[in-house]
């Protein structure tokens, strides 16, 4: 099992999610993040006031998902930063064991 942990921009949500949806994936988890990273930054004008914007907000999306399904997942994702250029973080997590605990399933049944 992995866990996929994507960092993605808010307006790129809803197509992951339908992406992920149509793959048979049955849960995530999203995250609403601050994201500082390759980007330089950028300021704005509030009330006057310059003021430095280094942190973009950003969502973070995690799916737990079983091995053959990994690739599958991985190219939906990546498929959404060609529809919609943005920045895109992918990471990829070993799972050691996962636990339902409402129904006491265990490993791949938990998912």
């Amino acid at each position: 099992m992995k866990l996929i942990r994507a960092t993605l921009a808010p307006h790129q949500l809803d197509a992951a999610h339908r992406a992920l949806h149509a793959l048979g994936v049955q849960g995530m988890t999203v995250t609403e993040v601050r994201h500082f990273g390759h980007h330089a930054g950028h300021t704005e004008f509030y009330r006057g006031t310059e003021l430095r914007v280094d942190f973009e907000p950003q969502v973070q999306l995690e799916v737990a998902v079983h091995d053959p399904l990994r690739e599958q997942v991985l190219e939906a994702l990546e498929a959404l930063q060609a529809a919609v250029p943005a920045q895109l973080a992918l990471l990829v997590l070993p799972v050691e064991e996962a636990v339902r605990v409402r129904t006491g399933e265990r490993g791949a049944d938990a998912l």
